[in-house]
């Protein structure tokens, strides 16, 4: 089992509504390095062809976001976290085909207001 902050304690805003932070321990990410398979491609030209949502690419991208999101809470629990703060997602083509996605933000530990 691995250890890390709940999703529940993750937010986009740079505090924690109901929490104060009580230390900063610097930034965490995660990331995830994906390639599309021939298969999926071409299952993805097929859809295109009828318009709309390419659900096979939407699929995709939502697993692949939401495993980075999933290392970044666990990078920030070996830290000594128990929230992360200012998360933000970033995606990068590496070469043709292959994609970065990063999920990032600040380590923080929080105790709750009195």
């Amino acid at each position: 089992m691995n250890v890390r902050v709940e999703p529940s304690m993750v937010t986009t805003l740079f505090d924690m509504p109901g929490y104060r932070i009580v230390r900063n321990l610097g930034m965490v990410r995660g990331i995830v390095v994906r390639s599309r398979s021939i298969i999926g491609t071409l299952g993805a030209s097929l859809q295109t062809i009828v318009g709309g949502n390419i659900s096979l690419f939407t699929d995709m991208c939502e697993q692949t976001r939401e495993e980075a999101l999933e290392l970044m809470m666990q990078h920030a629990a070996e830290h000594g976290a128990n929230a992360v703060v200012g998360v933000r997602y970033d995606a990068n083509e590496v070469m043709q085909g292959v994609t970065e996605v990063l999920a990032y933000g600040s380590a923080v530990v929080v105790e709750r207001n009195a």
